[in-house]
């Protein structure tokens, strides 16, 4: 079931007749910091899991690394719920490199970025921010001559924290509203990064985001920017500010996107997506995923607030249950499968 929170932005989505799926990958040497992601199971593995995600989506296999990504628990990729869900449609699935240090082995669309580095001394060049929001305004302008409406996921390690830096650095109260991929989220270790990325913050717009954006939320934005239907923008958190950096550039855009994300980023007790996306304005649903019934127990843990959302996990369940008229038995049911098939290899 797909629950709205904010907006009307369901009738959007219905009435859209063209859709497509895009996944914007990037890194940063925010996530190689020690105890502040678990999207890898290790801090330098972090920098393989966008790429692995982008395969395992396209694929259902990864090449950059022998197995699909995992939390150090073992907890498998959100990009499982992704490929689950987008199997129920007749869609086109995008990969587009932001700025990752490890690209996947596949076909990709390049928005000429670079990966991002600590945060807490410059994340970008400004050329470099400059030119990946550019290329994404033209991809998106281009995207519009096929589709009335994108579903944009995400993947990059750390990015929670990234966006919370765009986000207090746009003027928001963020500090204590972002999820994390853990349930123990690392709110003082985020804070004080983001604290001291914010020291020293240059005036000027391009020059704030180069120095605390991460590479993903610019290539969303930009072809956000540059596409003329509606955005559904496939993510938690994160996607807010990608939504605040929208609002900044081309304000009356913010009117054309919802944030999609899953019951687990909404139910989060240590951030608050709500008051995130009241503040800038824009429209907020969610899948109502239960993974209870689940036969795995890799799989029932993101009941426990693990994980919780990524590579468009509830933008692509949304799109699923509202296109291809599934529930949440189906979706699971999936899921398991495809599951279970990873455990044989």
């Amino acid at each position: 079931m797909v629950k709205e929170v904010i907006g009307k932005f369901l009738n959007e989505i219905n009435s859209a007749k063209n859709f497509s799926f895009l996944l914007v990958i990037a890194t940063t040497d925010v996530s190689l910091i020690p105890g502040l992601t678990i999207a890898g199971a290790t801090p330098e593995l972090t920098h393989f899991t966008p790429a692995a995600d982008a395969e395992f989506l396209m694929l259902g296999k990864c090449k950059v690394i022998n197995t699909v990504p995992v939390t150090p628990d073992g907890i498998p990729t959100p990009a499982l719920i992704s490929r689950a869900s987008l199997s129920f449609l007749k869609i086109s699935k995008t990969i587009v490199n932001a700025g990752s240090k490890i690209t996947p082995n596949l076909p990709f669309i390049d928005l000429g970025g670079k990966p991002g580095g600590d945060i807490r001394k410059q994340s970008l060049d400004k050329s470099t921010a400059e030119k990946i929001i550019q290329n994404g305004i033209i991809l998106g302008d281009e995207l519009s001559n096929s589709y009335d409406l994108l579903v944009i996921g995400e993947s990059i390690p750390a990015g929670t924290t990234t966006a919370m830096a765009v986000l207090e650095a746009l003027g928001y109260n963020a500090i204590d509203k972002m999820s994390s991929a853990s349930p123990n989220n690392p709110k003082e270790l985020k804070s004080k990064i983001v604290k001291e990325a914010l020291k020293d913050l240059p005036t000027s717009l391009i020059d704030k985001l180069a120095k605390v954006s991460d590479p993903m939320l610019l290539g969303v934005a930009g072809i956000s920017i540059g596409f003329k239907g509606k955005i559904l923008l496939a993510g938690g958190t994160q996607m807010c500010a990608a939504a605040a950096i929208i609002k900044e550039i081309e304000n009356t855009k913010i009117h054309d996107i919802g944030i999609g994300t899953t019951k687990w980023i909404i139910n989060d007790k240590t951030a608050d997506i709500i008051s995130l996306a009241k503040d800038l304005g824009v429209n907020l649903l969610y899948s109502d995923l239960d993974f209870s019934i689940s036969k795995y127990e890799g799989i029932r843990v993101y009941e426990k607030g693990y994980v919780k959302e990524g590579v468009g996990a509830g933008g692509s369940s949304i799109l699923a249950m509202l296109k291809a008229n599934i529930n949440n038995k189906d979706l699971v049911d999936k899921i398991d499968s495809m599951y279970s098939e990873l455990l044989i290899r």
